[in-house]
């Protein structure tokens, strides 16, 4: 009798386990095209640092000829510890060095030219730019990414196809193979009028990169990992998609700035874009220039990060090797800026509800997850219910708090999808927009008070997945031109 009880209380223990066991929904399919890992930390970035450095910081131009001696070239006090220091000033983890700009001065001590830092009073001919920023940024946990060139106005054999191509090649395999892991390399496309004409092995070049560093993101016009925005004022298309299709762009073809500014929502390449602009006027540092207000460097911010770019922001170090102390105290104030507005989420603590979400309550991609903090959850919604739009609603936990910037962010990982989107405070439209892809700040023209925020996505390429949604007050917002405009309120 002992024996059968025993038996019967296994029994019934198992069939506890088993019934108190919950399926787990899967998560939807993944929308192609998606990012890579390297894509996916690039735009988790934000923000980046560009340092324009080299024979023009001398020479006070944009643009040298390659006559210029390397003579010229002698940063008495250059210190890359504080440039490093400049750009983490200002929030960024990756710097970018033009290790060699148009006029073909190299700032490391190359094999393949006598135009470079071997031939400059510097250090006696013993300095290395490029590892002396390598250097420091690897002390300080910062990431590193290299400009080279493609126009060459010093090198001879620019012109002959087969040959400049070897040595360009040559020059590239220097800086993938000396420095330890480069994040990114940026192929610029400019090129004068008059320059000498010239094919560049684009794909042998993109082929090499990716053997010698299979991890690093390759820029260009045409990415293949990043694509330039179209334009050098640090601002993206208010309809911005991460995909494009390669096959309709043309590295240096300006006709294509209104492509590259807005992306295409039926491209087949994951290929976002990168905002670059300077902190000057100028490319190069000159004395004669001063840094953007914090006012204009946050309008870029909104312009570029809060249309799902990252923002590339130039800062040129000095003749003396040194970034000016008025450019770092305008990083660090930007800084400030930028985690004065966000830094408080009045969103936090909402309680939250949708029109639908996958697997039903307890799926595991319920609405509450875009308040979670963590951008490796979303909420998603059922498919084959977007008749009506998808919506997903915000109780927020404090009635009579100040909002006037609304921040919506997708689950960029399974693919960019909201097409179409409106934000309703107490039942009243106040901000309409397109995409959003990794981050949409919408700026409102006036503070909003309300106890209810609604996101409606009245058109996507299939079920939304919203990573975040959130509610800030920023203090130095008096409304733009660039706001999407919102009507008098229609009922949510």
């Amino acid at each position: 009798m002992r024996w059968t009880s025993f038996w019967v209380v296994l029994l019934l223990l198992h069939q506890c386990q088993y019934t108190s066991s919950k399926v787990v929904v899967a998560p939807p399919l993944r929308l192609l095209p998606i990012p890579s890992a390297s894509q996916l930390k690039w735009q988790r970035r934000e923000v980046i640092v560009f340092f324009h450095f080299g024979m023009n910081t001398f020479t006070d131009s944009e643009w040298g000829t390659g006559e210029e001696s390397p003579g010229l070239f002698d940063p008495a006090a250059l210190d890359a510890g504080q440039w490093v220091d400049a750009a983490a000033g200002a929030g960024a983890s990756l710097v970018i060095l033009t290790a060699k700009h148009h006029d073909g001065f190299c700032l490391w001590p190359s094999r393949y030219t006598d135009h470079s830092v071997a031939r400059s009073p510097w250090k006696g001919g013993r300095g290395d730019v490029v590892r002396e920023l390598v250097d420091a940024a690897s002390a300080r946990g910062i990431d590193v990414g290299v400009y080279l060139s493609p126009w060459d106005r010093h090198e001879k054999s620019y012109g002959l196809e087969v040959e400049y191509n070897e040595y360009y090649l040559a020059q590239l395999q220097e800086l993938l193979t000396r420095y330890g892991r480069i994040s990114e390399i940026w192929f610029d496309g400019a090129k004068g009028e008059k320059a000498k004409k010239m094919n560049y092995y684009f794909q042998n070049w993109f082929e090499t990169v990716k053997q010698l560093q299979s991890s690093i993101n390759i820029f260009s016009d045409a990415g293949p990992d990043i694509r330039w925005v179209g334009d050098e004022s640090g601002s993206a298309g208010s309809t911005c998609w991460s995909t494009v299709n390669r096959t309709a762009l043309r590295i240096g073809d300006a006709s294509l700035g209104s492509y590259l500014n807005t992306g295409d929502p039926r491209g087949t390449d994951w290929v976002p874009p990168e905002c670059d602009v300077s902190i000057r006027p100028g490319w190069f540092w000159h004395k004669n220039e001063t840094a953007k207000p914090v006012s204009q460097l946050m309008e870029i911010y909104y312009n570029s990060v809060g249309h799902n770019c990252v923002l590339l922001l130039n800062v040129p170090p000095n003749s003396t090797g040194l970034v000016s102390d008025d450019d770092i105290q305008r990083l660090r104030d930007f800084r400030a800026a930028i985690n004065s507005v966000f830094s408080t989420d009045l969103a936090a603590g909402s309680a939250a509800k949708a029109s639908s979400q996958r697997g039903g309550e307890g799926g595991g991609f319920g609405p509450d997850n875009v308040v979670d903090c963590d951008d490796r959850t979303y909420w998603a919604a059922e498919d084959g219910d977007g008749r009506r739009g998808h919506w997903i609603e915000l109780a927020l936990p404090r009635a009579n708090a100040s909002f006037n910037v609304v921040r919506i962010q997708e689950a960029i990982a399974m693919g960019q999808r909201v097409m179409k989107h409106e934000v309703f405070a107490d039942g009243k439209v106040v901000a309409k927009g397109t995409t959003v892809g990794y981050k949409r700040l919408h700026r409102l023209p006036s503070p909003v008070k309300a106890r209810r925020v609604k996101i409606r996505i009245t058109k996507s390429r299939g079920p939304p997945l919203l990573s975040a949604v959130g509610l800030h007050y920023d203090p130095f917002n008096k409304g733009s031109s660039s706001v999407a405009k919102h009507n008098n309120g229609t009922a949510a």
